[in-house]
């Protein structure tokens, strides 16, 4: 195996993994002790190369078997993944605590030495030194070791609480024998739901809680009894409530963890877990968090009151004048046909899969001066997944990898994972980044291809833009490298920046065609879509806004006792700012993996944050030309190629030349910036 070799799926062991990982640690504590022991002056090559090259190791081996357990799930990956976190959460703590390590990395920060580095090498150290203080590194005695606890309890809640999630999803299913009894559902989406049924012996139509199966029956089924108990099933998943009811209850997982938050953020001097996570934030307070959302909710309410209002009335003109949770989409599909006589499904057809694809890396290939293919005869976990490389002139950039369709024991949702890192090693050379790129779409059928909605396709171009961000990167430091090091609240950028283009009519062409004529989308379908991108922009913003706020205030708690207390602090974010309130069965906390599994805890407004960001960047195109290729390459050099070696501030300021504003986002939702419109 060699430096730039892709992880062979085939010869992992999920029963041996345990046992190397123990091994792999404790060869990484032997190396770091060494570094500890060296007696000269500290540098770069006897102290940070050396670490580098231990975290490398570390993640070349944990990428791997986590991408599996989120992929292929099951009993063996599961165990192999709950067998090595604590393993690799011990290590952390340990490391993070380690005093010596510590004082060593902080000597060479304040050495003459440190001037003469690089600037990605000196903010490397930077955020060594603001980590190690985040891990506890000036605690000692109990404090020390109840921190350490805390951190591996806490990462076994997280595991137990994605599983959860993953496992209420799957352990719900329904057959329906007739088509009649699933009026208004698409062809090709019954086509699907039959295909389910067949892989499981079964006649007939398997319905699921995955997003495949479940929105298009909330969407479009004209039976009002079945959306309200999918709607039922869906929302109480992982709760004490529904259809499962306690049996992969997230509730006391919840509260532990919040708990769990709270006392290490206090161990550390924060005043709540929300100070702590904005530590490495670019965020400066809590303060401006709470204000950056409430301004943007302001600005929204009355623009999602018109259009609930509008709602509302639409349903009672079709007889249904109690509107209900179960109710909504299906009659904002029905709203949103009656108005721009358009529909996802019906635009489904034109967006096969790999036309998408292919016109997907045509943009960005112009944009960013890159070319992608597809590499053959790779080691792949899974039939569906595909190996692609990036090159400029020849040269080799990154490989990254695609699995897009949705299958039993595949966490949901749509992702990107950093699977290697870009740094420089010793002979010279450079190990080349590479991602796992996840989403769960519709798989093709016996009888035509995977056809996406347009939804689908701004998800795709989401993750891909992520994955740009960390495969473009020039930097050689593996810490600061790709999206290591990026600020979370900034990490958003580039993702939802490429989603631009999903929106602009001279680039759809590129990524459409119809799957059986390859006609392209009809001008008039086109001149639709692009009416009805705004539509229920107000509440589509206040929901994000909903979600965000009640992550930070949930977090800005001092103590939480009862589950009562996170429903109630739901409850006000909700007559704060929702223009419409769910029933009181609904349990969505049980299942924000986001924030209590994936990363985002007090952190979930980074979406809107990084949307601000995304907006006012794609402004410049806007002015300048979308396809254009100069603004591209300053995008790439500016921001894509430079990781987390510097501020993202300062790296949106040398971008645009200036600071962000919000006017960008608001004006591409909608939505006016006149106070009270």
């Amino acid at each position: 195996m060699t430096a730039n070799s892709l992880p062979l799926f085939s010869s992992l062991d999920p029963q041996q993994l345990a046992a190397e990982c123990e091994q792999l640690l404790n060869t990484s504590r032997q190396a770091v002790a060494a570094v500890v022991a060296c007696e000269a002056a500290p540098n770069w090559q006897n102290l940070m190369a050396p670490l580098e090259e231990v975290d490398d190791k570390i993640g070349r081996f944990w990428a791997p078997l986590s991408h599996c357990h989120s992929v292929l799930s099951g009993d063996a990956w599961r165990s192999a993944y709950s067998a090595c976190l604590p393993l690799l959460t011990a290590y952390n703590s340990e490391m993070g605590q380690n005093r010596p390590l510590f004082e060593r990395v902080k000597a060479l920060a304040e050495s003459t030495e440190f001037a003469s580095l690089s600037g990605p090498r000196q903010q490397a150290i930077r955020h060594m030194l603001r980590d190690f203080t985040l891990s506890g590194v000036a605690l000692e005695g109990d404090a020390a070791a109840r921190f350490s606890v805390i951190a591996q309890r806490l990462s076994e809640l997280s595991t137990a609480f994605s599983n959860n999630v993953l496992d209420a999803t799957d352990g719900w299913e329904k057959r329906i024998e007739s088509a009649d009894d699933l009026a208004g559902v698409p062809t090709t989406v019954l086509d699907n739901l039959r295909e389910a049924a067949t892989a499981k012996g079964l006649s007939g139509y398997r319905l699921s809680l995955d997003i495949p199966s479940y929105l298009p029956i909330m969407q479009y089924a004209d039976n009002r009894e079945l959306r309200a108990e999918l709607y039922q099933a869906y929302v109480t998943r992982a709760s004490a409530l529904g259809p499962h009811a306690g049996k992969w209850d997230n509730g006391p997982l919840m509260l532990e963890i919040l708990q769990l938050r709270q006392e290490q953020a206090k161990l550390l001097g924060f005043e709540n877990y929300a100070a702590y996570s904005l530590a490495s934030k670019m965020a400066e307070s809590n303060s401006q968090v709470i204000a950056f959302l409430e301004e943007l909710a302001l600005a929204s309410k009355p623009m999602a009151e018109r259009e609930y209002a509008e709602l509302k009335a639409f349903a009672a003109s079709r007889g249904v004048e109690d509107m209900q949770a179960w109710d909504v989409p299906y009659f904002c599909e029905k709203l949103k046909e009656a108005s721009f006589a358009i529909s996802q499904e019906d635009l489904r057809p034109y967006f096969p899969a790999e036309k998408v694809i292919s016109g997907l890396f045509n943009i960005t290939g112009q944009l960013f001066d890159i070319d992608i293919a597809a590499v053959d005869g790779v080691d792949l976990w899974h039939k569906d997944a595909q190996c692609y490389r990036i090159s400029r002139g020849g040269e080799v950039l990154a490989h990254f990898y695609l699995d897009l369709y949705a299958r039993n024991n595949k966490r949901g949702g749509a992702w990107m994972a950093n699977a290697r890192g870009r740094r420089s090693l010793d002979d010279g050379t450079v190990q080349q980044p590479v991602a796992f790129l996840v989403c769960n779409f519709s798989p093709p059928t016996s009888e035509r291809p995977s056809l996406l909605t347009h939804n689908e396709v701004t998800t795709l171009f989401h993750e891909f833009g992520h994955g740009l961000h960390h495969m473009l990167t020039q930097i050689d430091c593996l810490s600061v490298s790709g999206i290591s090091g990026v600020a979370w609240d900034a990490v958003e950028l580039p993702s939802q920046f490429l989603e631009n283009w999903c929106w602009e009519k001279s680039v759809i062409p590129d990524i459409s065609a119809h799957y059986q004529s390859g006609e392209a989308l009809p001008v008039d379908m086109l001149d639709k879509l692009l009416a009805a991108k705004n539509f229920q922009s107000g509440m589509q913003m206040l929901r994000q806004i909903e979600f965000s706020l009640f992550d930070f205030s949930l977090h800005m708690q001092f103590k939480i006792h009862a589950e009562a207390e996170v429903d109630a602090v739901l409850n006000g974010i909700r007559k704060q700012v929702a223009v419409t309130q769910p029933p009181e069965f609904n349990r969505f906390q049980n299942s924000f993996s986001h924030i209590f599994a994936g990363g985002y805890a007090a952190g979930y407004y980074s979406y809107k944050w990084a949307e601000v960001l995304s907006a006012d960047a794609f402004s410049l195109f806007e002015e300048q030309g979308v396809m254009n290729r100069e603004v591209g390459e300053k995008f790439r050099r500016e921001i894509l190629e430079r990781g987390g070696s510097e501020e993202a501030a300062v790296l949106f300021k040398n971008f645009r030349g200036r600071a962000p504003a919000n006017d960008a986002l608001l004006r591409h939702a909608g939505i006016s910036t006149g106070k009270g419109a």
